[in-house]
């Protein structure tokens, strides 16, 4: 088993949880020794403990956007990893706002905080967590492991970053939430693995009867801010990416559906291997 893999903590697009639904979307990457979160849902701190992760360890988080489903327990995740002994900094990189989001978070916070600090004796929360807002380009290099991030096409939303994850040996990229986008072919070029999110063209008639409130706002979004599963193939296509793995499924709730409708929306612009992924899946490098 190689010391370098990805791991899909959560699999489901969009903020909702429902009986029989996987969870939003959550990642570790585990290159060249270094241990990476990329977005953080509901979920991510019991995720990320099931890969066997040891909380106080916890060192280096990316946030795609500000999308709920993609940063809700960004705040609990670090908590839960301060009251599980965590002692050195966490540093945070994310679009602009999340400063926002974490001040917020320990301010509701403030009467748990100041309580542990005097009955359990632990140094303040608040001196273990760095912001960093990031744009386009390099955002981290750090023991042979470089992290470059591009904007991908997600409205309204402007700052919203694809990552790609980058050693002398291997090469992963993260798509983020996004529509099809040309810079993405090549951000992605000859990697050895392509995350995408990807949605079922045929299923979303019946999700939206299932959800929908009336309004078509929520279609809409779907297609000017998401990429089906056929058009996530033909990028990794397009990219010469060695493998496929499509994430941040809408629907993955639909029992309806399966991984065979997945690969069959795939087969004919993909012929690599595709993992569809679900909770839990590690992926080796």
């Amino acid at each position: 088993m190689s010391d370098n893999y990805v791991a899909l903590l959560g699999t489901k697009g969009g903020p909702s949880v429902r009986p029989g639904s996987s969870m939003p979307t959550s990642n570790l990457f585990v290159m060249n020794g270094q241990h990476v979160v990329v977005d953080c849902a509901l979920g991510v701190t019991r995720g990320l403990v099931d890969q066997g992760m040891n909380l106080k360890n916890l060192s280096t988080i990316f946030i795609s956007h500000l999308h709920s489903d993609h940063y809700l327990e960004l705040g609990p995740l670090v908590h839960t990893a301060w009251c599980s002994g965590l002692t050195t900094m966490v540093d945070i990189y994310g679009p602009a706002g999340l400063q926002d989001y974490w001040d917020g978070f320990v301010l509701s916070m403030k009467a748990d905080i100041d309580l542990r600090i005097e009955d359990d004796g632990r140094d303040d929360l608040r001196d273990f967590v760095r912001v960093h807002v990031i744009d386009e380009g390099i955002v981290l290099e750090r023991d042979g492991l470089t992290i470059s991030a591009i904007r991908t096409e997600h409205p309204p939303l402007i700052n919203c970053f694809a990552f790609s994850f980058k050693t002398a040996n291997h090469h992963a990229v993260f798509s983020g939430d996004t529509a099809p986008i040309k810079a993405l072919e090549d951000f992605a070029r000859g990697a050895d693995l392509l995350i995408h999110e990807a949605m079922l063209e045929s299923a979303l008639p019946a999700l939206m009867e299932r959800i929908g409130n009336g309004s078509n706002k929520l279609m809409a979004h779907w297609l000017r801010s998401h990429t089906f599963a056929h058009d996530a193939a033909k990028t990794a296509t397009k990219a010469g990416v060695k493998r496929l793995a499509l994430s941040h499924l809408i629907p993955s709730d639909d029992p309806t559906y399966g991984p065979k409708d997945w690969q069959e929306a795939c087969a004919d612009h993909w012929s690599g291997q595709l993992i569809v992924g679900h909770d839990g899946i590690r992926i080796e490098l």
